[in-house]
């Protein structure tokens, strides 16, 4: 902590000293607290260190911490084993007991199980190297939702086999060879676990259309044509389900004792939960941590800058993030006309003295320009943006991809691009660029 004053912290977050001692005599001083971050504290290649800083800060304050994820299952789908250098229950796939005890689940050997995997966007990198040729992508849209988009896009167009399962025709599917029709989450059975660790038993409501099939007959059938059926009989969620009970049991997030039928009766059960009749952990700190010393560690975190700071010729800071309209990459939500009415295209918010400082008006266009790419975009001002910084929404692809600017810098723990912080220029617009307008016709800017 040498150092770390209160005047060094203003000079990086952009705040005033007395706002920092503020918030810290006011935090110091709750009765109660409660520290939730959002994405963008982990959305970044520092972001094992953020995310472990406001750990160290709850520590100190004897507060609760909690992150929100982006998606409704965005805790639960990592414990069912989707992570490449992980297995059902956050076990881990270079640990010989958590490899044997799945193994057995599964009824094969630990020697067929992969070893340790790829983050995503490494994935990616492999497949620019030429070293994957096929993947499957599953109601993701990973070109307009990773950094460096048009790299990704060329990447992804050299591949021999893209097979895509997706609800709607999104950016990634238009590039796949083979799209199959899948089922959207309101129409199939299911669980969802939401960040306390609750699993809550989702009901279909619809039944999908016709030609389009659930990820379990999709899955199923393909099992049975690459000569695994035999590990693939499930007719029905509750089948794997179980499934994952056995898998998980003894592990982190032992979901064994959460059976459907508790579901069912409407019990709200949290795990680690070992058997059927404990209530689960809500607390799953209460009685102690994982040290030897059964106490919770401060975890040291250095400050690092971004991996790309603003410079003379890029001075500007460009972060990305959400609007209330929109959802992900906007495949499903930009069909929609009632949302597209409320919020049709993606705008550039600036605050208004860096607006007018550079001639830009509110509601005309001004490019922005990267090291990777440059963009197009109608201003919006924002008093409450630092004038150094520029934001602009992540729901739209094709040349409206804010992402096709963003750093394609990783974090060295755990592989997350540099989402949220790049450096760019911004100008006028005073030449011919091209935008898409809402009906994702590409239009030259002069046009509009």
């Amino acid at each position: 902590m040498e150092g770390c004053t209160p005047v060094w912290a203003a000079e990086i977050s952009g705040l005033t000293p007395y706002e920092i001692q503020q918030a810290a005599q006011l935090l110091a001083s709750a009765r109660k607290a409660l520290i939730l971050t959002g994405r963008g504290a982990d959305q970044n290649a520092r972001g094992v260190d953020t995310t472990l800083a406001y750990i160290n800060l709850a520590l100190a304050l004897g507060a609760d911490f909690g992150t929100l994820t982006g998606q409704a299952n965005g805790q639960g789908a990592p414990e069912m084993g989707l992570k490449a250098d992980q297995l059902p229950g956050y076990r881990s796939l270079e640990d010989p007991s958590d490899r044997l005890a799945v193994a057995r689940v599964w009824g094969i050997e630990p020697e067929q199980l992969p070893g340790k995997g790829y983050s995503a966007f490494e994935i990616l990198q492999a497949i620019a190297r030429g070293e994957i040729q096929g993947m499957l992508v599953m109601g993701a849209n990973p070109i307009p939702s990773s950094p460096h988009s048009d790299w990704v896009r060329d990447a992804l167009a050299r591949m021999e086999h893209l097979v895509v399962i997706d609800p709607f025709l999104s950016e990634t599917a238009r590039h796949a060879r083979v799209v199959l029709p899948g089922a959207l989450w309101v129409e199939e059975d299911g669980t969802t676990t939401n960040l306390e660790g609750r699993v809550v038993l989702r009901r279909a409501v619809h039944r999908p259309p016709i030609g389009a099939r659930g990820d379990l007959e999709i899955l199923r059938d393909l099992a049975v044509g690459l000569g695994a059926g035999q590990y693939f009989r499930y007719t029905n969620p509750r089948e794997v389900y179980d499934e994952l009970r056995l898998a998980t049991r003894g592990a982190k997030a032992d979901y064994y004792g959460i059976t459907w039928e508790r579901l069912e009766a409407g019990e709200e059960v949290f795990w680690p939960c070992p058997s059927e009749n404990r209530p689960g952990t809500p607390r799953p700190f209460a009685q102690g941590f994982p040290q030897a010393d059964g106490r919770a560690h401060f975890i040291p975190t250095p400050f690092r800058p971004s991996a790309e700071e603003p410079d003379g010729r890029y001075p500007l800071y460009l972060t990305t993030g959400r609007v209330l309209y929109h959802y992900l990459t906007g495949n499903h939500t930009r069909r929609l006309k009632r949302l597209i009415k409320k919020y049709p295209e993606p705008l550039l918010e600036v605050h208004p003295e860096t607006a007018q400082r550079l001639g830009l008006a509110e509601g005309g266009l001004a490019v922005v320009r990267s090291r990777r790419a440059r963009a197009c975009y109608r201003v919006r001002y924002n008093p409450k943006i630092r004038p150094d910084t520029l934001f602009v929404p992540f729901h739209w692809e094709g040349e409206r991809a804010i992402n096709r600017l963003i750093n394609p810098a990783l974090d060295p723990s755990c592989g997350m691009p540099e989402f949220k912080v790049a450096a760019v220029d911004l100008a006028p617009f005073t030449q011919p660029e091209t935008v898409a307008t809402a009906a994702d016709q590409e239009v030259s800017c002069t046009t509009l």
